[in-house]
């Protein structure tokens, strides 16, 4: 029997025999009490299908931990969960703080590496994962009144005086017997004046989900960083579709990276994912073309320290100044918003995952 069919609302098996909607999941928040993160506020989301993941609230709602049956699918840091640093955006401050996770967000006004020029002084990534929020709502599944949906909003404000003043409204919401993470992030310009504005979601998925042989998933033209000539894997004639073995290469800051021109489909929606075959367990990410152009493939596959990383954007990570002399940089009006969405999904049947390997 499939999570479906358990969670068919016509005909659930359930009916008279549970009294808490916690037993077939939901949202539970706590405080870490331990370790570099103590003292900082999470939320285990379980959505009743095998699918539950942790939401660091003070990390501007990013995404940790987070696992499929018994497989992990996320990449943790050797740090994992931090407190927030609200001062870490200088130079590459931004890596002691950096718990990987299968979510972290980056901007809300630069993506990319450290840089300075006439409009100030930038680190890497920016500022809003070492962001807490302010927790809106919290709203809790009551699968006896027919409601299987479930969503936690909260505020995440990147403001200082004088600008800029960005907020990012961010509302993580599931159903119960769905595998998959629905994420609804608005941006809006809450100063006075025009601000930039680059926003990218750092997805970096681990093993036993990433692991030698499995297959990368996504479709589009592609340049590699820095050019094919420095780039040992994204070149003509690799198969930079696979995740390869461990790399002594890879050994401390080793890393190859492309930047993607993702193809939508006829909808306007690009997908990309992984897929290992050896678990049978692929993971699929959706979002819109038009809200977010650009994919990054991050590979580094260091000893130790393996990660892949599949990241949708309004930019690739080529920061602020680049993006304002490329006249790609976008500004936000006073008032004005921007919204994103973006779907993760686990898939476990093979006809499902098969649709997904097509975008290859």
């Amino acid at each position: 029997m499939n999570s479906n069919q358990i969670y068919d609302l016509d005909n659930p098996t359930w009916k008279n025999k549970i009294c808490n909607p916690a037993q077939l999941g939901g949202i539970e928040t706590a405080v870490i009490d331990n370790g570099l993160g103590r003292g900082t506020r999470i939320a285990w989301i379980n959505t009743g299908t095998g699918l539950r993941y942790k939401v660091v609230i003070d990390r501007a709602m990013d995404i940790a931990d987070a696992f499929y049956n018994q497989h992990s699918l996320a990449w943790l840091s050797h740090a994992g969960v931090t407190s927030p640093e609200r001062f870490s955006d200088r130079g590459i401050g931004w890596l002691r703080t950096f718990g990987g996770g299968l979510l972290t967000t980056c901007g809300l006004t630069h993506v990319g590496g450290p840089e300075a020029d006439a409009h100030g002084e930038r680190g890497l990534h920016g500022q809003i994962s070492n962001t807490p929020a302010e927790i809106e709502s919290i709203l809790q599944p009551d699968p006896m009144s027919g409601r299987m949906e479930m969503s936690i909003t909260g505020r995440i404000r990147q403001t200082q005086v004088f600008g800029p003043n960005l907020e990012l409204r961010r509302t993580i919401s599931g159903t119960i017997g769905q595998a998959a993470i629905r994420i609804r992030d608005e941006v809006i310009n809450r100063g006075n004046t025009a601000a930039p504005h680059m926003l990218l979601y750092h997805l970096n998925f681990g093993w036993p989900l990433v692991d030698e042989g499995a297959d990368i998933i996504w479709g589009g033209s592609w340049q590699a960083r820095d050019g094919a000539a420095h780039n040992r894997i994204f070149r003509e004639g690799n198969n930079y579709r696979k995740c390869l073995a461990p790399l002594d290469e890879h050994s401390g800051g080793g890393e190859e990276a492309a930047f993607i021109n993702p193809t939508p489909d006829s909808s306007g929606q690009c997908t990309c994912g992984v897929y290992n075959a050896q678990i049978g367990v692929a993971v699929a990410v959706r979002f819109q073309k038009d809200q977010l152009p650009w994919l990054t493939n991050w590979q580094h596959w260091g000893k130790g320290e393996y990660v892949m990383g599949l990241e949708p954007g309004t930019n690739p990570p080529i920061g602020q100044g680049r993006a304002r002399a490329q006249d790609e940089l976008i500004f936000l009006q006073p008032a004005e918003s921007r919204a994103f969405d973006l779907q993760i999904e686990v898939l476990s049947d093979e006809a499902r995952i098969k649709e997904l390997l097509k975008v290859n």
